[in-house]
């Protein structure tokens, strides 16, 4: 089994949650593939080049779990619809609905001056600064709707219930339609910082690590 864990938007790979479930892989003797999904080219970044980078690492004739974090979740979960490698999702604080969430955050102004200008300036976690997007990402995420994820892929989202980027109302949904889904909610929000060790349990459980 090949392991992939997928950070999240304006995230990296030296994420706390990232760096904390590494290193679990690691003392259970098994390797975590992290990959850096800005590509050292943030201001191009867009959900179809993610989901074309991560299964360009995918190990020939081997059956993947992906890992993913919020945007990083939701692409895991388009990569999984469309390679049958991919034998198990787990999604932390998925974000379904993105767009629809972020969006009014900006603003109107904000929105209509990414278009006119072809970028936009955004505070990127993993580099602690504002760096340009092009708004290709936009473009590009309005292809990407959860409404077609139906493969039954066992898949377990850990959300937490104050979450106050993605509405943990998004999971819900999303598990409520799909019976190969599990939702387990957590008293956290959209960092996950105070759940990691209960994330942990899941994981190890769900991946049955234990017994590797």
């Amino acid at each position: 089994m090949q392991y992939i864990y997928l950070h999240g938007f304006a995230s990296s790979p030296n994420s706390a949650k990232a760096k904390y479930i590494l290193e679990r892989f690691a003392q259970n003797h098994i390797k975590l593939e992290v990959p850096d999904l800005n590509c050292e080219d943030f201001y191009h970044l867009t959900i179809t080049r993610q989901l074309k980078q991560v299964a360009s690492i995918f190990e020939p004739n081997t059956k993947v779990t992906i890992i993913g974090s919020s945007l990083g979740g939701l692409t895991a979960a388009h990569i999984a619809e469309k390679f049958l490698q991919v034998k198990r999702l787990i999604l932390l604080a998925p974000a379904f609905g993105f767009l629809s969430h972020w969006l009014p955050t900006l603003g109107k102004e904000v929105i209509e001056g990414w278009q006119q200008e072809k970028y936009t300036m955004v505070y990127h976690y993993g580099e602690q600064r504002e760096l340009p997007l092009s708004y290709d990402f936009l473009t590009d995420a309005n292809l990407y709707h959860e409404v077609v994820l139906q493969r039954p892929i066992p898949t377990l989202i850990l959300h937490g219930q104050h979450d106050e980027v993605i509405p943990i109302q998004s999971s819900r949904d999303f598990a409520q339609k799909r019976a190969w889904v599990d939702l387990i909610e957590l008293n956290s929000n959209h960092s996950l910082g105070n759940a990691i060790a209960e994330i942990w349990q899941a994981i190890e459980n769900f991946c049955q690590l234990s017994h590797i």
